[in-house]
């Protein structure tokens, strides 16, 4: 998750901390998700060892930046995704910690990003990946289709965020640090009801053993004090076994890993021989793929899916299906008028 932060007043780290300590310091407080500040910290690393590694980034400028960034594009030939990641942990780096913005003097080697369609599973596809898929990581990719979710929305889902009543999930802090809510699917109305009852035992137990307690973000954390151990915090999908949380060094029972279903999800799509490249993501693109082709009005997806610009939303009206019964090639109405 990434904060927006330009506007706010710049955190002063502490001077005595050392770098890195320092990096950790203002993302925390920023309030960006622990996966972005491990993410940032390895660029800004990666950036110092690029530069010999004893050099203070603070003595460095917007040509050594270049230099990085260019090296990630021609040599490395990362993906323009990825160089622009390491440019924001850079940028955040001069701007946030050490009070010299930068970002307006940078001018790298861009990356190539080509046009990219989806990849887009047809109705029968996607039955069929299901159909080989069980367990709760089929409930969940269940959830990526039926709700459109992206992957880590759907492992970061908290009990309370299922509204049964409403048919509805909401999602908070997706993309961007946008909340939305979007679709519960009916036909998995009861099955994600009896998962919740189990994870909500698994609490019991928790809480008998002496634990219960789950993440929560800073403020969420000094708002709700004892939050963290009501079961409608807790992830709709637990880890089997608890984990010491790197923050806090509490420990506490976080969600699954990511890997697990990727990996289901490219083993279900081997068995049913679909031969595309299919990730979980593609779940999502299908879901948006088949709404459109069902007559949801572009808007209304763009809702769902918590896109802010629909122009994103349009990249599914070229992978969608289009009847072109009533559609002649200009030859053969060349043929029909000699």
């Amino acid at each position: 998750m990434r904060c927006n932060v330009e506007n706010k007043p710049r955190f002063q780290p502490n001077p005595k901390l050392k770098l890195m300590d320092q990096v950790r310091e203002v993302l925390r407080y920023h309030h960006y998700a622990y996966r972005t500040e491990t993410t940032y910290c390895q660029w800004i690393l990666r950036y110092i060892h690029f530069h010999g590694g004893k050099t203070h980034p603070k003595e460095l400028g917007a040509r050594h930046i270049e230099a990085f960034l260019s090296h990630l594009a021609t040599d490395g030939k990362v993906s323009a995704s990825t160089q622009r990641q390491a440019l924001n942990a850079l940028v955040f780096l001069y701007r946030e910690v050490l009070g010299q913005p930068l970002e307006d003097q940078i001018t790298p080697a861009r990356a190539r990003r080509g046009p990219k369609p989806p990849t887009v599973l047809t109705m029968e596809e996607t039955q069929s990946l299901l159909a080989r898929m069980n367990g709760t990581h089929a409930l969940m990719a269940k959830l990526l289709y039926g709700a459109g979710l992206r992957l880590m929305e759907c492992i970061r889902l908290r009990v309370q965020d299922v509204d049964f009543g409403n048919r509805r999930i909401f999602v908070r802090g997706g993309k961007g640090g946008r909340d939305r809510t979007t679709l519960l699917p009916e036909e998995i109305h009861e099955e994600l009801r009896l998962h919740i009852d189990r994870v909500v035992e698994l609490h019991r137990q928790d809480l008998a053993e002496g634990f219960g307690e789950v993440y929560l973000p800073e403020a969420l954390a000094r708002k709700y004090r004892s939050g963290g151990k009501q079961a409608g915090w807790q992830y709709v999908f637990p880890a089997k076994t608890r984990s010491v949380d790197p923050r806090s060094g509490k420990e506490m029972r976080h969600h699954v890993l990511e890997s697990g279903l990727q990996k289901a999800v490219k083993a279900a799509a081997l068995k049913a021989r679909i031969n595309k490249r299919i990730g979980c993501h593609t779940l999502r693109h299908s879901f948006a793929t088949h709404m459109l082709e069902n007559g949801v009005n572009i808007r209304v997806l763009q809702e769902l899916l918590g896109h802010a610009n629909v122009k994103t939303t349009e990249i599914y009206t070229h992978v969608m299906k289009r009847n072109f019964n009533d559609v002649r090639s200009p030859l053969d109405l060349l043929r029909a008028t000699s």
